[in-house]
């Protein structure tokens, strides 16, 4: 290409001129015999007189003696200009072809097929060897830094995954110490130490606990709860926890449908009424591939069927006031507790706002723990807190509202949500 465009531009330029001088000399002899005619035909019919005509015969005559004596130009090289011209243009217009190619160009367009192949394949996953490597030069950082909570969550996550289950548990240990009331990352470490330990007795329980008073809907602290009951045969209080799970997991997830075979399996080894959307199979019982039901059972024992007179109902509304504060999908917790004592939740349910006024029945099935039921404490107060961010924990900007203290067993109680926290 750079050659046809230097053929196209040079060639013009260093073309010998064509010699033109005789037909020139031809042409202008042509024209001065026609003005000589015209001087004799008006010399004929009169109208121009003698003198003039001799005169102006002479003019004619010594512009053809001027004519003769013109050399005409002859073929030959090109001008000094043309030449220059086209040497300039012959070097630059090929360099500033190769200047493009390097900068626009594509180097690849003439590789090899196999080559170009390789350059635009996929890298590699990840290997667990790299992940090793991470893990270990993230350790090494925490070594000088070790009040980075986030560091210490992220390196016990990857041991969980590396299966490196002693190595989680000290990592879980040291992010728990710095954020003590995060309740997925008490969850992940009752997980992890559970897995280490063989079961969920002991301190996996009681950061299994510990979670859900930080945030009673956390689901992995409820399935673990629930398989911790499940090994004490308490199968009542596992089908109340993993219900609770279910609720908060989309109904037709693969997770909604392993919680039904779990409670199916819980109702028939406990001689429990079958529920309406469980169906009879067999699952390990800790999702997250922590405690299984072949540990050891805890220490506490099996908590007393709920009698049907423990119980809280009523309806929950929102002030009018508050109403251009809250979107209708927003989450609502209507939450039991002890009038005095511990402030951990007795029962709880989760709404939306577009649900109120909302009714609402709150009994043992939906305890905190077996020794936290409604049955268990002569009086509570129950409130409603609408959560913009999901969470059970309260927050500043929610919005809640707290019955006065009332027996358990009371029915017609009205709850409003009348004031925002700060």
């Amino acid at each position: 290409m750079v050659a046809v465009a230097l053929a196209w531009i040079l060639v013009p330029l260093l073309r010998r001129a064509a010699p033109g001088g005789v037909a020139r000399e031809a042409s202008n002899v042509a024209i001065l015999r026609d003005q000589l005619a015209e001087l004799e035909a008006d010399l004929s019919t009169g109208t121009m007189p003698r003198d003039q005509y001799e005169q102006a015969r002479r003019e004619l005559e010594q512009r053809v003696l001027e004519e003769s004596k013109t050399v005409p130009t002859a073929a030959g090289a090109p001008t000094q200009s043309a030449a220059w011209t086209a040497a300039l243009l012959g070097g630059a217009i090929p360099i500033a072809a190769l200047l493009l190619y390097v900068v626009l160009g594509n180097h690849d367009a003439f590789a090899p097929a196999a080559t170009r192949a390789a350059k635009d394949a996929p890298e590699h996953d990840v290997t667990p060897q790299q992940v090793t490597e991470m893990a270990a030069k993230l350790a090494a950082k925490l070594e000088r830094d070790p009040a980075n909570a986030e560091g210490w969550a992220m390196l016990a996550r990857t041991y969980y995954a590396l299966k490196r289950n002693a190595e989680a548990a000290q990592a879980f240990d040291k992010a728990v110490a710095l954020v003590p009331d995060d309740a997925a990352l008490l969850a992940d470490y009752a997980d992890a130490l559970g897995s280490t330990q063989g079961g969920l007795r002991g301190k996996p329980l009681e950061l299994v606990e510990r979670a859900l008073k930080a945030d009673p809907t956390q689901w992995k602290a409820l399935a673990l709860a629930g398989t911790a009951a499940f090994d004490r045969k308490d199968y009542n209080q596992a089908v109340a926890y993993w219900e609770r799970v279910k609720a908060t997991v989309p109904r037709d997830s693969p997770i909604a449908a392993s919680i039904d075979s779990s409670i199916a399996e819980a109702r028939e080894l406990g001689g429990l009424e079958p529920g309406p959307a469980s169906t009879p199979a067999v699952l390990a019982k800790a999702p997250a591939g922590g405690a299984g039901k072949g540990s050891a059972g805890a220490s506490a024992s099996p908590a007393p069927v709920a009698p049907a007179a423990a119980t809280i109902a009523g309806t929950v509304n929102l002030a009018p006031a508050l109403a251009g504060k809250v979107s209708p999908t927003d989450t609502v917790f209507i939450i039991a507790r002890a009038a005095e004592g511990p402030k951990m939740p007795l029962a709880i349910i989760r709404k939306q706002v577009k649900d109120l006024p909302a009714t609402f029945s709150l009994d043992d099935s939906m305890a905190m723990a077996p020794n936290f039921a409604l049955s268990n404490f002569p009086a509570v107060v129950v409130g409603a807190r609408v959560s913009k961010s999901g969470n059970a924990a309260a927050q500043s900007g929610d919005l809640e509202g707290w019955s006065p203290a009332v027996k358990v067993g009371a029915t017609g109680l009205t709850v409003v949500i009348d004031r925002a926290l700060p």
